[in-house]
């Protein structure tokens, strides 16, 4: 049975919490439960955390065909999926302790309406949101701090390197991905620039609720070029140890690149006048087999990604292109451990690289009123293969995200995929979704 729940009603509900947030009656409760959840009474260190998200998904395929690139008959085609969840975080950070600090950290996610397929509550005939019905431990960690500019964190965490294409938290899914994960962070921006990650992954918590073994080393070095941005050099060795499973052990891979960007928010520019900017990104990288991986396919393949864009009186214009290579079945560029939901499209087609890779050439707009309170963007995508012979298809984004404060947040967001006519051997199907979300965060 259904739990039904309106989405109107839910999204509403929390849209009034927010617009309530504005008064001057609020604004003095908030502030209450800001000092509560901090301790501030208490004069000590350490603090609850506190992460409500409701949202409303929806997924319309039409016409899904199969490998071969034939429609599905009729009674085979998704019915349009209808997901409702609301997702609570609840976490808790000690008072530091001679330069040791734990944090613990509850995650759930309820699902209200069961009309969707979440991979495991075996709703095949519906579309997927990946979004099921589970409980866990979303972080458990300590942290050590008694060197100076270093941090050891060690346990379940939250890793997220720069923008989370190669190691994220995938956080748009309800239930985010984390790592058990030995994390070392050294940061001299003082006298070096310099934020260095190296760190270890035994295993990971997936966004549904799962858990895969790997061995994976990394490093992050990343410089701080004065005010003209940052580059990055990076290292990802990554080995899938789960024996049971060839689809596991084929996704493991060795990375090493080179990015130069700026910047790393996405309204931020490098001044030339007092309301024009200029943003730029220029990344290369290399992936091979690597570890259990190359007990099946050998493959070399390059990652290519530009972007260009321009600040004007705070409206951000960028043009880029996005390759990653492609040479045949299990021979392409593929970033398993990121958000890969942030890349290539919302409407999720291409979370794996096609076996041609792939080609995204995309122009984005984003316009922020109410001094950044309120932003709306506008993304255009074309999709090819790594060569351009192939046309994989378009699609449109539109995105709207309103903040009152610090706490509160509403968001609605839309995305049309339209298939292309010479696939190359692809397979996709217009798809198009839309999503209501409200968000309440101490």
């Amino acid at each position: 049975m259904s739990k039904q729940a309106n989405p109107l009603v839910l999204t509403a509900s929390l849209l009034s919490l927010a617009i309530a947030s504005s008064s001057a009656f609020a604004v003095s409760t908030t502030q209450q439960i800001e000092d509560a959840l901090n301790f501030h009474h208490y004069g000590k260190n350490g603090a609850v955390k506190f992460d409500l998200n409701y949202r409303y998904e929806n997924v319309n395929e039409d016409n899904r065909v199969n490998a071969a690139g034939v429609p599905l008959a009729a009674g085979l085609q998704p019915k349009t999926a209808h997901a409702n969840t609301a997702r609570l975080r609840l976490g808790y950070l000690t008072p530091k302790f001679h330069d040791f600090q734990g944090y613990a950290e509850y995650e759930g996610n309820l699902q209200l309406e069961d009309e969707y397929n979440s991979t495991r509550n075996f709703n095949t005939a519906h579309s997927v949101v990946a979004d099921p019905d589970f409980n866990e431990i979303n972080q458990l960690w300590f942290t050590y701090t008694g060197i100076a500019d270093n941090v050891l964190k060690v346990g379940r965490q939250r890793i997220k390197l720069d923008d989370d294409r190669y190691i994220g938290n995938v956080g748009w899914r309800q239930m985010e991905m984390t790592y058990d994960a030995l994390l070392w962070t050294h940061n001299n921006q003082t006298l070096f620039g310099l934020v260095a990650n190296v760190g270890y992954i035994g295993s990971i918590q997936t966004i549904t609720s799962t858990t895969e073994h790997v061995e994976a080393p990394f490093l992050n070095l990343n410089y701080k070029m004065g005010d003209y941005g940052n580059l990055v050099g990076y290292g990802y060795w990554l080995d899938y140890t789960d024996i049971d499973s060839k689809a596991l052990m084929q996704k493991s891979s060795q990375t090493y690149g080179l990015r130069a960007t700026c910047c790393l928010k996405p309204l931020d520019s490098v001044k030339i006048s007092e309301n024009f900017g200029l943003a730029y990104t220029a990344e290369w990288a290399h992936q091979s087999d690597y570890g259990h991986g190359s007990d099946f396919t050998k493959y070399d393949v390059d990652r290519w990604n530009l972007m260009g864009g321009i600040s004007a009186y705070n409206i951000m214009f960028q043009g880029a292109m996005e390759q990653l290579g492609g040479g045949g079945v299990d021979q392409h560029f593929d970033t398993p451990l990121g958000t890969n939901h942030a890349f290539q499209g919302w409407a999720d087609l291409f979370l794996t690289t096609p076996n041609n890779g792939i080609r995204d050439v995309f122009g984005t707009v984003m316009v922020p009123f109410q001094r950044g309170d309120l932003v709306i963007s506008t993304i255009y995508h074309d999709f090819s293969d790594d060569t351009g012979r192939f046309d994989y298809g378009s699609e449109w984004d539109f995105q709207a995200v309103q903040k009152f404060g610090k706490h509160y947040s509403i968001l609605a967001k839309y995305a049309t995929f339209n298939a292309g006519e010479n696939l190359g051997g692809f397979t996709s199907t217009d798809t198009q979704k839309l999503w209501l979300q409200g968000n309440i965060n101490f």
